[in-house]
């Protein structure tokens, strides 16, 4: 019998991230795999890799919650999706749709509900957000990263299964990563990332305290893209713009870590045991999703956070210090985070409506 699934989401690497861990698992067992996203965005550069996935283009509209001249216009854009959408899944009948979100996913969910599809949507921050409320009546199922994610969902259709997390990182190697970045193997390790759109901030706090850092760390500083500095050559200080295959060994050799609060990575550090130091976006450059990522997290003893407007050259030296000092705590309460693995639920969970 013919197997097929229909995976959507894009806008940031956040919302794909979830669908690359799935997806080698369906290739492997023979399944058709197909995936709708813009014409444009970082969903089609990071698909690309995969030779045996089908890549679609649609137009889409970004939803805003704040005022633009484009809020005119993109609605027609986004109908112009769900008429493209309605039409590649009713050509190609896969069996089911799994949606990461972004505003890309709308119109595919649309268009799976036009055509009787299933479809499963996944929600990975602790709040929704607004593609996944607005595709949410559409869908069969909606999966959630964190417990108090469902409360939001006035549907009985919202499940709890925890973080999906890709099967590669768990596979890195730490002497390779040393051997990536040349490092020593009796030095500890801070790995730096500020996410693909919010590094500016961290980059600078990083390099502002970079002198004072290097004596008691080796340094592998993920950039973002155009944000490497050239100018600063040290021993021990590896930066990268951007890192795909050879994030696994870096993770992996890392003694601590401080990032942004995107749900994604926080619980890839979680899985891999890594004490974080947490510096969310704030409100002014974001919905408030990651404060609220950051604050479970802390609560649970996972993290120390830092708030942005909070963040000078003084306090974020402190608050990396404080957290290498306590870090075999984190580490021990992180320890206490076992069960049965998302992934596979998510899987059977996929395997058994598609079935249906």
């Amino acid at each position: 019998m013919r197997k097929s699934i229909l995976f959507t989401g894009g806008g940031t690497a956040g919302h794909v991230t979830v669908n690359l861990a799935l997806i080698p698992h369906f290739l492997r067992e023979g399944w058709e795999v197909e995936y709708i996203g813009s014409e444009n965005g970082i969903e089609k550069q990071l698909i690309a890799g995969l030779d045996q996935v089908r890549y679609h283009a649609i137009s889409t509209g970004k939803l805003r919650r704040y005022f633009d001249w484009n809020n005119f216009k993109d609605p027609f854009r986004v109908l112009k999706g769900i008429f493209q959408a309605y039409r590649l899944i009713r050509r190609q009948k896969p069996g089911l749709i799994f949606s990461k979100g972004g505003f890309v996913s709308v119109p595919v969910v649309i268009g799976g509900w036009l055509n009787r599809v299933p479809v499963i949507i996944h929600e990975s921050d602790l709040t929704p957000g607004l593609a996944n409320k607005l595709a949410t009546p559409f869908a069969s199922k909606v999966i959630t990263t964190f417990p108090e994610t469902t409360r939001y969902f006035k549907s009985d259709r919202a499940e709890y299964v925890g973080a999906v997390i890709r099967e590669e990182l768990k596979q890195g190697d730490r002497e390779q990563g040393l051997a990536i970045c040349r490092f020593s193997p009796n030095k500890p390790v801070l790995l730096i990332m500020g996410g693909s759109l919010g590094a500016k901030r961290i980059n600078e706090a990083v390099r502002e305290n970079l002198v004072s850092l290097l004596e008691q760390f080796q340094i592998v500083h993920i950039c973002g893209k155009g944000q490497i500095d050239s100018s600063l050559q040290f021993e021990g200080y590896k930066q990268f713009e951007y890192v795909s295959d050879e994030l696994p060994h870096l993770m992996n050799m890392a003694d601590l870590v401080i990032s942004r609060a995107g749900s994604n990575s926080i619980f890839e550090f979680l899985a891999l045991r890594k004490p974080m130091l947490l510096i969310p976006l704030s409100k002014a450059a974001s919905r408030g999703d990651q404060i609220l990522n950051a604050e479970s997290f802390k609560k649970m003893g996972y993290c120390d956070v830092l708030q942005e407007e909070e963040m000078t050259a003084e306090t974020f030296l402190n608050a990396v210090f404080r957290l290498f000092d306590r870090r075999a705590e984190v580490v021990a309460q992180m320890e206490k985070n076992e069960g049965e693995d998302p992934r596979d639920k998510v899987i059977r969970m996929i395997e058994e409506l598609a079935k249906a």
